[in-house]
């Protein structure tokens, strides 16, 4: 430490403030702002061409609303992780709560776009319930699976399948196919880890292919967006333009404002970001954006499954497996592997939902992963 500098809080300060910077994993936290950073970094190269598309006379305005968004993201990052195990509990099922009346409500007030009706505009910007649940619904069904372990009576995986269920019918009457399926696929994660018996992962299983056919047939959307994908006539200009953009980059890049294949991208500074970056800051700084995110999220599985009680363990690994889930799925649209999805890139891509959303994911992981008194030798306060 530098000669003259004074820490902020000392190891035997036992405010609410020091307690929490003792014991919070500064590691998550230092890499989550980093990619809240690197997001605003890559918007100064994606909001002087979305901008004018709006009609916008200011080349940074979605720069401009990222840095609001971003701010108010880690402010509530920061504030979520400072809950107890019971705050978590509580806010996960108001936000839950919250979150399932307004989607409920969509369908008659909703704002339409994009082949469904997913959102609640609210002026300043549109609020999309779907991104806000996700979390809250692993938080409880984790919460769920760990009480019907304890034995005590309580139908916890009834439970959970009916908050998954209630959860899902409604993103399909939006319709929402793409957010259905990651949160499948969690849901499917947290059944796993919470160790329940083989047979009913195996029946699981054969209910999601069976889910998965019905979606193509009865979604005209979703089912014409993986024929256009597969078909060598369909209309691949997005993804084709995203390919194009990622090769142009090269390995060093064509600098900052100075890529061309991202005027071509209608949907670059939300979907598409990872393709404007790879353009104009090239493979190794796009490689490293993979490779930060890889950090974090299976450093992040890897205390997950060494945490002492299963409600803990459940609800991190499942944030954790929506986090890399999410990373995986808008990568692979950007290098043409699976059809597009409209799924936003954390902390990277332009979105108010989608910021705030992931704040509260990571705010949650926070508050989780803190060491707990029991967990705190009591002869070692520099543990706290």
């Amino acid at each position: 430490m530098p000669q003259g500098y004074a820490h902020p809080f000392t190891r035997t300060d036992r405010s609410p403030l020091a307690i929490w910077w003792w014991t919070v994993d500064r590691v998550t936290l230092a890499s989550v702002l980093l990619l809240i950073f690197a997001g605003l970094v890559f918007s100064f190269s994606s909001s002087p061409v979305a901008a004018p598309k709006i009609g916008s006379a200011n080349d940074f305005y979605y720069t401009q609303r990222h840095l609001i968004f971003a701010v108010a993201s880690a402010t509530l990052m920061i504030s979520v992780s400072m809950l107890s195990l019971k705050g978590v509990r509580r806010v996960s099922t108001l936000i839950y709560g919250g979150a399932l009346t307004i989607m409920a409500l969509l369908p008659f007030i909703g704002h339409k776009a994009k082949g469904g009706r997913r959102w609640l505009d609210l002026e300043f910007f549109s609020l999309q319930p779907s991104e806000f649940i996700k979390p809250a619904l692993i938080v409880l069904i984790a919460w769920m699976f760990a009480e019907s372990q304890k034995g005590r009576g309580v139908p916890g995986v009834t439970i959970a399948v009916i908050l998954y269920v209630l959860c899902v019918g409604l993103l399909l009457i939006q319709p929402d196919a793409g957010q259905t399926i990651l949160i499948t696929l969690v849901f499917g994660a947290c059944f796993f880890i919470s160790g329940v018996p083989m047979r009913w992962i195996i029946g699981m299983s054969g209910a999601a292919v069976v889910g998965m056919v019905s979606l193509y047939f009865a979604l005209p959307h979703f089912r014409s967006r993986i024929q256009e994908f597969v078909s060598p006539e369909g209309d691949r200009y997005q993804v084709e333009r995203a390919a194009a953009a990622i090769a142009n980059g090269g390995i060093f890049g064509t600098g900052t404002n100075e890529g061309t294949m991202k005027r071509l991208i209608p949907d670059m500074h939300t979907d598409f970001i990872y393709s404007v970056a790879a353009e104009e800051y090239g493979l190794w700084v796009s490689l490293l954006l993979i490779a930060l995110f890889s950090f974090v999220v299976l450093r992040g599985l890897w205390k997950a499954m060494n945490m002492p009680d299963p409600f803990r363990q459940i609800a991190t690994s499942g944030l954790y497996i929506i986090v890399g889930l999410q990373v995986f799925i808008n990568v692979a649209v950007n290098l043409s592997v699976i059809p597009p999805k409209g799924m936003t890139l954390p902390f990277i891509s332009y979105g108010g939902s989608s910021l705030m959303a992931m704040g509260l994911t990571m705010g949650l992981i926070l508050a989780l992963t803190r060491k707990r008194p029991a967990e705190v030798q009591p002869d070692d306060p520099t543990k706290w």
